[in-house]
């Protein structure tokens, strides 16, 4: 691989983390309502999700949606219901108030952040197409197994890193407090985006 390649990829990678999506949508809310440490558990899930998507790229699963686009639909339809799910809850809860104006409500644990994150990256399988695209145009046949490592843990890293930061920037008390100021305006915003996304993963 050459240099150009990896740094083609790399740019490829931090492009594909920082482009709005569920992830980051996710890690905005918890950071303003559950805090940073909740925050960057979520990230790292989200990370690691990234690399369930990168690994099933490297092993030719956009052949597999070429070849049966019945499993993508199938994808698809289960990881949009499961966006759409959480935007009712997000809309549901949106006029319920925290706990008090000077404390966050108890955060959840840091496996069930992990959990969140890794499922919110699961739901939208079109990570599988983006980095088999990127594998396909700047990896070429016969790398060595070790480089491919190296790339998933750039993948894990981007993802890691920027959702860290996102959930970092909300999880900060002036943002908070003016969440707390527009919290069922804001909830019922981050419902009604990730319930448009999920109906864009199944339309699209």
């Amino acid at each position: 691989m050459t240099l150009a390649a990896f740094l083609a990829f790399v740019g490829l990678v931090v492009f594909a983390a920082i482009s709005p999506g569920p992830a980051v949508l996710m890690s905005a809310r918890t950071g303003l309502t559950e805090g940073f440490r909740t925050g960057l558990m979520l990230a790292v899930g989200i990370g690691a999700g990234a690399v369930v998507w990168a690994s099933a790229a490297m092993f030719g699963l956009n052949l597999l949606f070429a070849a049966a686009p019945a499993v993508l639909w199938a994808l698809k339809i289960g990881g949009g219901l499961y966006l759409i799910w959480m935007a009712v809850h997000l809309w549901r809860d949106a006029k319920t108030p925290l706990v008090t104006e000077d404390t966050r409500p108890v955060p959840r644990s840091a496996l069930s952040a992990f959990r969140l994150g890794l499922f919110t990256q699961l739901a939208n399988p079109k990570p599988a197409v983006m980095f088999s695209a990127i594998f396909l145009g700047t990896v070429p046949q016969g790398t060595a197994l070790w480089v491919y490592l190296v790339l998933l843990a750039i993948i894990f890293t981007a993802e890691t890193l920027w959702n860290s930061l996102v959930a970092r920037i909300f999880s900060l008390d002036r943002t908070r407090a003016r969440y707390i100021s527009l919290k069922t305006v804001i909830d019922r915003s981050f419902g009604g985006l990730l319930a448009l996304l999920g109906v864009k993963i199944v339309a699209t």
